[in-house]
């Protein structure tokens, strides 16, 4: 099978995604694998930046995505020729992206089925650009199938108008790996306990709920150093945060280069969420052997399933300030990094594979109407339990 898996971002996870789904795929037997990348996607600084076989110039702001939309009418055919010459056989959107619809046309100009990796069924809080999910939803109407990474966000799949009678696959998120060789476990340092809250600053990350935390249940704030570091808006509960003693906001960017440094430093990451679909830094948790706090919400009881350095709570102060003091008092026996991550790649590219055959064979390689999909191809969708 010759497999084409893109993800047009510049900066973030789903650049990472999609290489190392390419990586895992490519390495099963039988399939061509060719990857299609933003040309300024931030990962293809790194030394060992990967083949982008499809590179495709997209926008640093909302002036460049409007003279890309303008653009439409030639973009398209162009976009036909270059996956013309491809002739992949299926399509994976690795993360959906504004950009995507022009994919998507020049996919269904050659008959080519695509499939869609779903991260988020609903925007969170504070979450998103204008559109974005009036975007997604355009986008699975003109799927072949989706991808839901937790069972929570196919739950949520399947009751929405767009996408309740597409085919509905079955994966996981692996670790992400960031670090070219494990870094030292927890505790090595010899200092206090580390905490890291790490990603976008934004509200359903549960930031006010980590800051009564600490303030009030932490059995003294010396025992810890806190770095809470992402890009978001200034807010009154950052401004509390960093008043805390130990504690230090970085309201910036992480460049790629800088996440194995900043992972390594911590003991522990601390996701205090009021809401999720699943986390990519928990999967870059996992990857480095770090212990974790999160709350109990979304899909991240599922991601964490089974994960013994995990410690699970409620979105509550209380809830996350138990876990804090358990992880000073009684932390969770140390376990190594995951030194398995290329095998749970592999086992999510065969999953997908397995599942994507039949699909090419029902729809002899072309998009199928709502009836079709309803009746026929409805019949290999994978129905998953929640398993929080």
């Amino acid at each position: 099978m010759r497999i084409l898996v893109w993800q047009w971002g510049r900066r973030g996870a789903g650049p990472r995604m999609a290489v190392e789904l390419a990586a895992a795929l490519r390495a099963l037997t039988g399939h061509t694998v060719f990857l299609s990348l933003s040309r300024g996607a931030e990962i293809l600084q790194a030394a060992d930046r990967p083949a982008n076989a499809l590179p495709v110039a997209t926008y640093s702001g909302l002036a460049g995505f409007i003279g890309r939309l303008l653009l439409t009418p030639l973009l398209i055919p162009m976009l036909a020729g270059r996956l013309r010459g491809l002739a992949p056989d299926v399509a994976i959107c690795a993360m959906p992206g504004p950009l995507d619809l022009l994919m998507a046309a020049a996919l269904h100009r050659l008959g080519i089925p695509m499939v869609v990796t779903v991260h988020d069924a609903d925007l969170h809080p504070g979450d998103g650009l204008p559109l974005q999910m009036a975007l997604q939803r355009a986008l699975i109407r003109r799927a072949t199938a989706l991808v839901a990474l937790t069972g929570h966000v196919a739950n949520r799949l399947r009751q929405q108008p767009a996408s309740r009678y597409l085919p509905l696959l079955e994966a996981t998120l692996p670790p992400l790996v960031f670090h070219a060789r494990p870094p030292p476990p927890p505790l090595q340092h010899g200092g206090p306990l580390r905490l890291l809250c790490f990603g976008r600053l934004l509200p359903y990350k549960g930031l006010d709920l980590l800051e009564a935390a600490l303030r009030e249940a932490t059995g003294g704030a010396a025992r810890f150093e806190v770095r809470v570091i992402g890009s978001g808006p200034h807010t009154p509960t950052l401004e509390a945060l960093s008043e805390l003693p130990g504690v230090r906001v970085e309201n910036r960017w992480v460049p790629e280069d800088e996440v194995a440094g900043l992972i390594a430093w911590a003991d522990a990451l601390v996701l205090p969420y009021r809401e999720a679909s699943q986390s990519g830094v928990a999967a870059i948790a996992l990857a480095a052997g770090r212990w974790v706090v999160a709350t109990r919400v979304g899909g991240l009881a599922e991601q964490f399933h089974g994960e013994p350095m995990a410690l699970l709570c409620e979105p509550d102060p209380a809830s996350i300030g138990a876990c804090l003091r358990q992880l000073l008092d009684n932390p969770p026996p140390q376990q190594p990094p995951a030194t398995d991550a290329l095998a749970l790649w592999l086992d999510m590219a065969r999953t997908l594979v397995r599942q994507i055959e039949p699909l090419l064979a029902t729809s002899g390689r072309a998009p199928v109407d709502a009836k079709r999909r309803s009746a026929g191809l409805a019949a290999v969708s994978v129905r998953r339990d929640d398993a929080a």
